[in-house]
């Protein structure tokens, strides 16, 4: 299912459809073919109303006292998401944080491939960190618009970020994975996703405080 562009999806549906993923995976996997709203609400800890609604965001139908084919289940959510066809990004800023998500094997289950990383580090540019070569900023318009990239993914520092994005917003990039510790400025048909690393830590850190 292609999603309606004049709809606007619950985002906390959305980030609760990867999770649904990954039990339906380990489902498959156990030789299951079915499952019901309410085992994945069970699973889950979540309510079988809130499971219904958010797959019903896919545009598949259950069967009654069957339930869903999890293979099906399965395509459903990976066409929503875009996950069925594979999605090429550059990779900004090849620190740490950068560098670990050069590893991470998950994004191929995900259809997200980094197929170049950007930095403006000399003692980084021209190396190849987990396969993959470092070319200078310098290099980014030219090589955005010669594959055709609209995604970017940034984990560079706060005092450089919003001049990075100036120069991702002008180069063609219309989705931006920011993990920099910042609100980024973009034009309204540039979406953003801010990963704040303190504000998850902060509500782990609450929890723990107000806990006897």
């Amino acid at each position: 299912m292609i999603p309606d562009p004049e709809r606007t999806y619950p985002v906390p549906s959305v980030r609760r459809l990867p999770i649904y993923l990954s039990l339906l995976r380990r489902l498959r996997a156990a030789g299951l073919e079915a499952v019901s709203s309410t085992k994945i609400a069970e699973e889950l800890k979540l309510t079988g109303i809130q499971v219904r609604k958010d797959l019903a965001m896919t545009g598949i139908v259950g069967r009654p006292k069957v339930g869903h084919s999890i293979h099906e289940l399965i395509e459903h959510i990976e066409s929503f998401l875009g996950w069925d066809r594979p999605q090429n990004a550059f990779l900004v800023g090849v620190g740490h944080l950068g560098t670990a998500l050069l590893g991470y094997k998950g994004f191929a289950q995900e259809s997200l491939n980094i197929v170049a990383t950007f930095d403006n580090s000399p003692h980084k540019i021209g190396k190849k960190i987990l396969g993959r070569e470092v070319y200078p900023m310098e290099m980014f318009p030219t090589m955005a618009a010669k594959q055709e990239i609209r995604i970017a993914i940034l984990t560079v520092p706060a005092r450089v970020a919003q001049e990075t994005t100036d120069v991702l917003v002008g180069s063609g990039i219309r989705g931006i994975w920011n993990f920099a510790p910042i609100q980024l400025s973009v034009p309204d048909d540039v979406i953003v996703e801010d990963v704040s690393l303190s504000s998850s830590l902060a509500v782990l850190s609450q929890k723990l405080n107000h806990r006897p």
